[in-house]
């Protein structure tokens, strides 16, 4: 039986993976001769979403993202006492990701951070609607506050993969804080981190109306949870 050791820790190495991988393929791209090219990275970014789900979907969820777990707890699925502990682990495997690739890149000026490209309105709008798109396909495709099975992981990996490609050179598509928070602290590029703060919370929380909208009360609604 899972304990809230193993949800904590799934949650910190999915995390972990995700930073790692998908900054790191930004990082690379920037390095070596633009190697992965903006096509390459939005996969990066979809893959390792798609095997973290399929690696630790069973035993925490696989949010690995801050707004996806509060996209959960808005829709009813997750408890408020789980909140913290999720998140916080969430932003522990992000933090020690981006630590890692300072210490690998120390000359890189961004390290993978999400920078409006486009303008801070622009950009703010995209981060809620490709936040509010991952929510709605999550809350779709998983049961309970669950990423889990056959078609869980090339859903919601697809999905991050797509929005990638999309709003990349917008927004750099965050959808998530964690993702956001841990590169842009350690490469100081903190001016509009609020953006990728507020835009996926947002987003998720619109997600859930709209699930019930189309699902009914199959969507959102209290669940016997498994939480930690």
């Amino acid at each position: 039986m899972k304990n809230r050791n193993n949800i904590l820790a799934a949650e910190a190495i999915g995390t972990f993976a995700l930073v790692f991988a998908g900054c790191g393929a930004i990082v690379v791209n920037d390095l070596y001769g633009l190697a992965l090219g903006h096509a390459g990275i939005g996969m990066v970014f979809g893959l390792v979403v798609m095997a973290m789900i399929y690696s630790i979907g069973n035993i925490s969820g696989a949010h690995i993202n801050p707004a996806v777990t509060l996209g959960f707890f808005f829709a009813g699925r997750i408890g408020a006492r789980d909140i913290a502990p999720y998140i916080a682990s969430q932003l522990g495997g992000a933090l020690l990701a981006a630590l890692l690739l300072k210490l690998l890149f120390p000359g890189h000026p961004s390290l993978g951070s999400t920078l409006p490209a486009a303008g801070v309105a622009h950009a703010f709008v995209f981060e809620i609607v490709l936040s509010f798109l991952l929510m709605f396909v999550i809350l779709n495709v998983s049961t309970g506050h669950m990423e889990k099975g056959i078609m869980a992981g090339v859903a919601v990996g697809g999905t991050v993969a797509f929005e990638a490609l999309m709003g990349g050179p917008v927004s750099g598509a965050s959808m998530n804080p964690a993702r956001s928070i841990a590169p842009a602290l350690f490469s100081a590029n903190l001016d509009t981190l609020w953006i990728y703060l507020a835009g996926p919370l947002i987003g998720t929380w619109l997600a859930h109306p709209t699930c019930r909208l189309v699902q009914g009360g199959e969507c959102c609604h209290a669940e016997k949870r498994e939480g930690c």
